[in-house]
């Protein structure tokens, strides 16, 4: 056998490949978070009938194939190594973030269906960054290593949106037969993402080691490993985690996928039950940059320094009051046509749910062998992925039908979510390397 170290990039990545996936991770979810605010938009503008469905079909299909594809590139980050498979998505993203700019320009439903699903594809490998991070940090670190990846969500999520404002540059409007006005967005976004997606490749390329160790490769194996997802389901602990997750994912799908229909200014053509906000597309833009920069605050800043003093358990338990109350608000903030609370409700929840994410992402770490990180952290995001099917597919015609149902809907799911936290918390503990058993978790962790 060849000596692990030969066979590897580097020995030992450390700080500075952490920094180096930080930025790559940062600039393609910056893509991410241009595109999010302007896609329903766009659906609804390019749709005449069924827009509630057509609409969150349109954001289930990126999330069906994160589903799909999750668990594969984790498997295949398993045996061919981490950097790989990132390399592999970011490429993938230039693709389809660029077909997704074609497609606003010609207003094709189809062509968005298709960008939508090809980036669902490429974007399907956070949880090998995941695992790049679960390689390279100790358990004691993995809670702040992990919030990392909320970081550079955040920060993404943050710019992002301030990069969509581009929309309103080259946008055109043509006068129908009918007397009405079509407005033809800009495919500008889409092409600034696409560009940035390049530049996260090119940085991998030339600057991001494999982390995965060739020593603890595990035997080849069938394509899907069905024995060990059975083995990962059948742990009360992580399977619970697992579960937790998508309930707290799904109610977080709600709000994101709906927001920018409740925001958008009334053009006459919308078919909403309520109209409590008259934003026009810079202003629904800004917005989302508001989240993002309080979410890259939040997770970047306060659940690291809180992650050295508080068990994963308190941090996501406390995560799941603070959303309940921030949807709560939301409501009020609806009904009443508030903008001020409006703001307070939205950073209450964004807030809650930059506690729930690395914390749960942790803890399933945690009490995972390292040969299985790849293959758990991509069933984990295939569950997040389907919770963000299922999200827009309720909160849509909810939204269509009630302004304040999502919003509703999302309380009563954080609150399940919260109780299976607490429950999965006691019952687990760390996976010990001399345990007989690997998985079977005896000492209890979180307390």
């Amino acid at each position: 056998m060849s000596n692990p170290e030969s066979t590897s990039v580097t020995s030992s990545p450390g700080r500075g490949s952490l920094a180096v996936l930080f930025l790559a991770v940062f600039i393609d979810l910056l893509g991410f978070g241009i595109v999010i605010p302007l896609l329903p938009i766009y659906a609804d503008q390019f749709l005449n009938e069924y827009k509630a469905l057509l609409v969150g079909l349109l954001f289930a299909s990126f999330s069906a194939m994160q589903f799909l594809f999750a668990p594969v590139w984790g498997r295949i980050s398993d045996t061919i190594g981490r950097r790989p498979v990132l390399m592999i998505g970011l490429g993938g993203s230039v693709v389809f973030y660029a077909l997704f700019g074609w497609a606003t320009m010609q207003r094709s439903v189809i062509l968005l269906f298709v960008s939508r699903i090809g980036a669902g594809i490429a974007g399907a490998t956070i949880g090998t960054a995941q695992a790049y991070i679960a390689d390279t940090t100790p358990h004691q670190e993995r809670s702040r290593g992990m919030a990392l990846i909320g970081a550079a969500f955040g920060l993404g999520f943050t710019l992002g949106p301030l990069f969509a404002i581009l929309a309103l540059v080259g946008e055109s409007a043509t006068t129908n037969v009918d007397g009405t006005v079509s407005i033809t967005p800009s495919g500008m976004p889409g092409f600034a993402a696409a560009g940035l997606s390049l530049a996260a490749l090119l940085l991998a390329y030339f600057k991001l080691p494999e982390s995965y160790q060739p020593g603890v490769r595990p035997a080849r194996r069938s394509w899907i490993d069905r024995e060990a997802m059975r083995t990962a389901v059948s742990v009360p602990s992580v399977g619970l985690l697992i579960l937790a997750s998508f309930v707290t994912v799904f109610a977080f799908a709600n709000f994101e996928s709906t927001l920018a229909l409740l925001l958008r200014r009334d053009d006459g053509g919308r078919e909403l039950a309520v109209k409590p906000f008259d934003y026009d597309l810079a202003e629904i833009c800004l917005t989302f940059a508001y989240i993002g920069f309080v979410l890259l605050v939040v997770q970047g800043g306060f659940v690291r320094r809180f992650a050295k003093k508080y068990a994963e358990r308190s941090l996501a338990s406390f995560g799941v009051l603070v959303s309940v109350i921030g949807n709560a608000v939301l409501i009020y903030a609806a009904y009443r046509h508030l903008q001020s609370v409006l703001f307070v409700g939205l950073g209450l929840v964004v807030s809650g749910f930059a506690f729930i994410t690395p914390s749960i992402n942790s803890l399933i770490s945690r009490r995972t062998p390292p040969e299985k990180q790849g293959l758990m952290l991509g069933l984990l995001q295939s569950a997040n992925s389907m919770a963000r099917i299922f999200g827009p597919l309720a909160g849509v015609p909810l939204i269509y039908r009630s302004g304040y149902g999502p919003f509703a809907l999302a309380i009563l799911t954080m609150l399940l979510g919260g109780g299976m936290i607490v429950i999965a918390a006691k019952r687990g503990g760390d996976y010990r390397q001399e345990d007989p058993s690997p998985l079977q978790e005896k000492t209890p962790q979180g307390e």
